[in-house]
C-alpha cells in the first residue's frame, strides 16, 4: 500500500466542508469511519499546508491540500435504526461515490464489509437510498491494521501491571505479525504484507460469548453495562484457584502460582448455591477473565506455530478496558516464558471499517488521497523508544486522528 496516494470519495472543493463514509456491520455492532474537512480552521500547528495550499504527489500531478480529521463511531447491530438516522443526520451518505449509469435511487454507493452489510443492504437503501458496496471482510481488517500500524503515531501499545507504553513500529520490519481481532467471535490472522495474509485459526469463543452469557447470567441490558459490572467484581469467589486445591501453597513444580485460576467457575461446583446467590459483578469478572485469559493463550500457540514475534489484538471486545488487556497481555507472557507481548491498538474496533474506507482507492472512483496522519496524545515520559503513559480509565477508541489529503 502506498501511503502517499490513499484515494477516498468526495468533492474536490479545498474550502467546502465534505464527509465520507464506510461501515463495518458486525453481528453485535456496526462501526462508522467517516472524513470531513476542518470549518474554517486554518491553524497549521501540525506542519502541514493548510487548506487551499499545493502539494505534489504521483509524479508532477499537484494537488490543494485539505486538513480535516477521521472519525470514528459505533452503534448496536440491533439498534440499526439509530444508526440509520445519525447517517441521515449528519449527511454522511452524501459523500457517497455515483455509479454511472444506474437509476437516481440507485446510483450513490457506500463502501461496506461485515456480514451486516449483506443482511442489511435493502434497508439501507430503502432508508437511506444508498447503495452498499461490498468489501471482503479479512481483506479490510487486514488493510485497516497495516494501515494504521505505518501510518499513525503511537496506535500500538502494550499494557501490563497497569502501565501502557507505546511501541514504535519499524515500517521496514512490521511483517509477518499475527492479528487476532476479538468481535462476536475471534479471527486469528497471519499478516506477511499487503494484502498478503492467510487466516490461521481462530475460536467462537469471543465477544459474542461474554456478552451473551453475562445477559443471561447477570441480566445486563448491554455489552458496556456488563463491562461495567466487572470492575466491581472478584473473580475469586468464582474461579477455583491452584491455592484452593493446594492448601493455599503453590504448585512450584510446575511453575503454578496459588493464585493461578485452575478452572474458571468452578467454585460454583462445591458451593450449596444457586445462581441468585452470587453477586453479578463477581460473575461478570469471572466471565471476563475466562474468556479473555483463553484468547491470549490460543494467540501465543498460533503465534509459536507459525514463529511470529508480534501479536497485535484489536476488536471491540478489548474496548482498552484495562483488565482485558491486562488478562490477555499476562497470558501471552506466561504462556511465552515472557519472550512475547501483547501488543494493541487504540483504534482497535475499526479495522474492518477503515478497510472498507481505503477500497475507495482500489476501485479508483475518485482522486483524494491521504498524505499524512498523525494522533496527539497526552504522554508522560519518553524511554528509549517507548513512550510511556499511565492509563486513566479507558483508552477512547472513538477519537478523531488529525490528517489532510490531496484533492483533485
Amino acid at each position: 500500500m502506498d501511503l502517499g496516494e490513499f484515494q477516498i470519495p468526495g468533492n474536490s472543493d479545498p474550502n467546502q466542508k465534505t464527509s465520507h463514509l464506510s461501515l463495518d456491520i458486525g453481528g453485535s455492532l456496526i462501526k462508522l469511519v467517516y472524513f470531513s474537512t476542518n470549518d474554517g480552521d486554518d491553524d497549521d500547528e501540525l506542519g502541514r499546508s493548510g487548506k487551499g495550499s499545493v502539494g505534489v504527489s504521483n509524479g508532477n500531478r499537484s494537488f490543494p491540500v485539505l486538513k480535516g480529521r477521521l472519525h470514528f463511531s459505533k452503534f448496536e447491530t440491533r439498534k440499526i435504526n439509530d444508526c440509520l438516522d445519525f447517517i441521515q443526520t449528519k449527511r454522511l451518505h452524501i459523500g457517497g461515490c455515483q455509479l454511472l449509469g444506474a437509476l437516481p435511487i440507485e446510483k450513490t454507493i457506500i463502501k461496506a464489509t461485515g456480514g451486516g452489510a449483506y443482511k442489511y443492504a435493502d434497508l439501507f437503501k430503502e432508508k437511506l437510498g444508498i447503495c452498499l458496496d461490498k468489501e471482503d471482510e479479512m481483506d479490510c481488517l487486514v488493510a485497516g491494521a497495516n494501515f494504521l500500524l505505518k501510518a499513525v503515531h503511537q496506535e500500538a501499545f502494550t499494557y501490563l501491571d497497569g502501565k501502557k507504553e507505546f511501541v514504535q513500529i519499524d515500517h521496514n520490519d512490521l511483517y509477518p505479525y499475527l492479528l487476532v481481532n476479538i468481535g462476536s467471535g475471534v479471527s486469528m490472522i497471519k499478516v506477511e504484507g499487503d494484502g498478503k495474509f492467510e487466516r490461521v485459526s481462530g475460536t467462537n469463543v469471543g465477544g459474542g460469548t461474554f456478552w451473551g452469557l453475562g445477559r443471561l447470567l447477570t441480566k445486563c441490558k448491554s455489552f458496556d453495562e456488563l463491562l461495567e459490572l466487572s470492575h466491581q467484581g472478584n473473580n475469586r469467589v468464582i474461579d477455583m484457584l491452584v491455592g484452593d486445591i493446594y492448601g493455599g501453597t503453590d504448585y512450584s513444580k510446575v511453575g503454578l502460582s496459588s493464585t493461578t485460576i485452575a478452572s474458571s467457575f468452578g467454585k460454583a461446583i462445591s458451593d450449596k448455591k444457586e445462581l441468585q446467590d452470587y453477586r453479578p459483578e463477581d460473575i461478570a469478572r469471572s466471565l471476563l477473565r475466562m474468556i479473555s485469559n483463553n484468547i491470549g493463550q490460543i494467540a501465543y500457540l498460533n503465534a509459536l506455530r507459525f514463529g511470529l514475534k508480534r501479536i497485535f489484538f484489536g476488536g471491540f471486545f478489548i474496548r482498552g478496558h484495562a483488565y482485558t488487556m491486562d488478562t490477555i497481555a499476562v497470558a501471552v507472557h506466561f504462556w511465552s516464558k515472557g519472550e512475547a507481548k501483547a501488543m494493541f491498538l487504540r483504534h482497535e474496533g475499526f479495522l474492518g471499517a477503515l478497510g472498507a474506507f481505503m477500497s475507495y482507492e482500489k476501485h479508483g472512483l475518485d482522486d483524494l488521497m491521504v498524505h499524512h496522519l498523525t494522533q496527539k496524545f497526552p504522554m508522560s515520559s519518553l524511554v528509549g523508544d517507548k513512550i510511556c503513559s499511565p492509563l486513566n480509565g479507558e483508552l477512547n477508541d472513538n477519537e478523531s486522528i488529525e490528517c489532510s489529503v490531496y484533492a483533485s
